[in-house]
């Protein structure tokens, strides 16, 4: 099975000679898929959320319950990892996320919005594998793409 997830990693152009980015990659190729195959690869046993949102579960089930929760509400969701900046055991990662708001999120039922947003994480990472993550998304403007909070235009409307 290991060398079976590693082929396709190969093929997919996700592997390299550098454990630190080949961690990175894995991960992003999870958020890209919502394989949680490749979550579990690309995490640490005793991964740690360093930035964990209220009512997400520590640890590598915490990502697994995100991607899928993410995935119910934006079924088509895709995650481009636009910038990897390795530096010793730390790598940087910006994620560039795009799809559209056709399921529910919450009490809000899509209604086909696009969804196009950033995230930026740091991961440490130990033996080949993210021991820690310090993530930020652009909240905001997904909020706003879903329409679960008003956006710029509503906002100014509002005032004039």
């Amino acid at each position: 099975m290991k060398a079976l997830i590693l082929a396709s990693l190969l093929a997919a152009g996700v592997a390299h000679a550098d454990p630190v980015t080949d961690a990175a990659r894995t991960y992003a190729a999870f958020w890209n898929t919502g394989d949680p195959a490749l979550a579990r690869q690309a995490l640490s046993p005793d991964f740690i959320d360093r930035t964990l949102p209220a009512g997400r579960e520590q640890g590598v089930n915490g990502p697994l319950q995100a991607s899928k929760g993410f995935r119910a509400a934006v079924p088509d969701l895709k995650a481009e990892a636009t910038h990897i900046v390795p530096n010793g055991e730390l790598v940087s990662v910006r994620l560039h996320f795009t799809g559209h708001f056709t399921g529910k999120f919450g009490e809000v039922q899509g209604k086909g919005q696009a969804i196009d947003f950033q995230a930026f994480d740091l991961y440490h990472v130990v033996d080949g594998r993210i021991a820690e993550n310090w993530h930020l998304e652009d909240n905001l403007t997904l909020l706003q793409q879903m329409g679960v909070m008003p956006g710029p235009q509503s906002a100014a409307s509002k005032t004039q």
